[in-house]
């Protein structure tokens, strides 16, 4: 069976790989041009079972992309300046920043508006000029719209820069610059992560980072303002690669660009042809391409072990947002106080991306790109597979804002949850190799424990599971809900371990403190007899 096996694959390399292109699922194993010839049938048989048995691409889902409406039209930048601008202090994972401005003050665009406090942090910098009128809390940018603490920015209808302070060439900067300079800028990442761009540099340096990913697959269905950057801005994007490398002591990097992006796809090769160091590669267009374990699987094979960053195997990913606003900071001195946002769905009558200070109102948003809101079913920040339903339109966009979608009742799917028919979808479309129904079943009967042994933890809420459900069994929102209540009862299981911690340790206080209030007792005891016999023994002698 085995000469048969050889027979068969082993006549030419170059018709295995031409055999294996027209495959329909080659896209989801290693790429062919990672092929190399064989130099004996053994080797053939190898690669042929290697070939299959290392999918690159794990579960996923072919979701509509309706992307169409805002990827071919150039970023709109001419955004009508808001009046006010509420700037939430919390934009990025970590803690948030420490306002530096007080009500009534004169600020510039660019300007430091409050401080990053401690390790993971980012400062928060003014969108534009103008009058601070409040430091106070409203309403934040998520489902629950629970007050967080913000700036409210008047602006002058000026926007005019702080002086800024450009280095000439930014390569003559030691790496550490480059993060320290980064850091000021506020930059996070802008893929939907914010984790501070500069901590991350200073990761890729101390783990000694050999492969660099630009993240380009935007995988989310309707948003295109990615696919849009590296069409017009592909060179400042590529710039801002090379930078970033500097910052790193890195040597090389891949730009992954989905390949329904083909226009995208040709900029950027075009723009990093004169670098051989960086290397623009399509990947399969697949959700959730965009996730970065996957994409570091596709890329280079390598597997990132539970429990651990991409950074400990030699590899970390940023977005290509995030490189075209390193390209700004260290090019020209300008702090992340701007983005480009896709503002698509049914409701909206002039879907297009564009370029808008961060703190802008999604209502303004909405009224600058025509939005008929009595359609509007639902406002979603972000995509719609892994972006947060919102309660209305009068909250603000932030740094991880990377569309703004308002929905028809058309476009949602439908809710009217039917029972599960076992057909293991969810299982078969998990790109963590988790098993959903598993999960959900656990979670409906109240044992977490057991979800989170099946894998809760690992889950990315990336809803494809919910997605390819053919009963609407909202699996997702099952996991979120576990969650956020395994997240609860731990903090609560902390804070009775520090009460009991606290009771012990004043019990044992106290004991300390009656034990040694006895010793001293004790010991006056003794001082007064030993005195009452020496009273006694003196009057004896007399």
């Amino acid at each position: 069976m085995l000469k048969i096996c050889l027979n068969a694959v082993a006549p030419v390399h170059n018709g295995i790989v031409k055999g294996l292109k027209g495959l329909l699922v080659t896209p989801f194993f290693r790429p062919l041009e990672t092929i190399t010839k064989p130099e004996n049938e053994s080797d053939v048989f190898k690669l042929f079972l290697d070939f299959f048995s290392k999918p690159r691409i794990r579960g996923g889902v072919h979701a509509e992309q309706n992307k169409a409406q805002t990827a071919t039209q150039n970023i709109v930048y001419q955004f009508p300046l808001p009046k006010k601008l509420y700037i939430p202090l919390q934009q990025h994972v970590g803690k948030p920043a420490e306002p530096l401005i007080r009500v009534g003050d004169n600020v510039l665009k660019g300007q430091l508006l409050a401080y990053s406090q401690g390790l993971i942090s980012a400062p928060v910098h003014a969108p534009s000029s103008g009058v601070i009128l409040d430091v106070n809390d409203y309403p934040a940018p998520h489902p629950s719209a629970l007050p967080i603490r913000m700036i409210v920015l008047e602006t002058d209808g000026k926007d005019e820069w702080l002086e800024t302070h450009p280095v000439d060439d930014p390569f003559q900067l030691t790496p550490e610059d480059i993060s320290l300079r980064v850091g000021a800028a506020g930059i996070v990442g802008l893929g939907g992560a914010t984790f501070p761009t500069a901590v991350k540099l200073n990761m890729g340096r101390e783990n000694q980072i050999d492969t660099l990913i630009i993240n380009g697959a935007e995988c989310e269905p309707y948003l295109s303002c990615d696919d849009r950057l590296m069409q017009e801005r592909a060179e400042q994007i590529i710039d801002g690669v090379r930078l970033m490398l500097h910052g790193m002591v890195t040597e090389s990097a891949v730009v992954a660009i989905e390949d329904n992006k083909p226009q995208a796809y040709l900029a950027m090769q075009a723009a990093a042809q004169p670098y051989p160091l960086i290397k623009v590669l399509q990947i399969p267009t697949r959700y959730p391409m965009g996730w970065d374990r996957q994409l570091i699987r596709y890329v280079t094979g390598k597997e990132v072990p539970v429990g651990c960053r991409s950074s400990e195997i030699g590899v970390t990913i940023h977005n290509v947002g995030t490189a075209h606003a390193v390209h700004k900071a260290l090019r020209y001195g300008q702090p992340l106080v701007s983005r480009v946002i896709t503002v698509s769905g049914g409701a909206v009558a002039k879907p297009m991306n564009v370029e808008v200070p961060l703190g802008t109102l999604i209502s303004e948003l909405f009224d600058f790109c025509q939005v008929n809101m009595e359609q509007t079913a639902r406002v979603i920040m972000g995509g719609p597979m892994m972006g947060d339903a919102l309660p209305h339109a009068g909250l603000p966009t932030v740094k991880a804002t990377s569309g703004v979608l308002a929905l028809t009742q058309d476009e949602l799917k439908n809710t009217d949850e039917q029972p599960c028919i076992r057909c293991a979808s969810c299982i078969s479309v998990c790109p963590a190799g988790l098993r959903p129904l598993d999960m959900a079943n656990n979670i409906r009967i109240n044992q977490l424990d057991v979800a989170v042994d099946l894998g809760l933890k690992d889950c990315i809420s990336c809803g494809c599971c919910s997605y390819i459900c053919p009963s609407n069994i909202p699996l997702v929102q099952y996991f979120k809900y576990a969650s956020g209540e395994v997240v609860a009862r731990q903090q609560a299981q902390h804070k009775s371990e520090q009460t009991k911690r606290l009771i012990d340790d004043r019990n044992a206080r106290m004991e300390r403190i009656a034990r040694q209030q006895r010793e001293e007792e004790l010991i006056r005891i003794a001082a007064k007899a030993e005195r009452e016999r020496l009273k006694a023994q003196q009057e004896t002698l007399v």
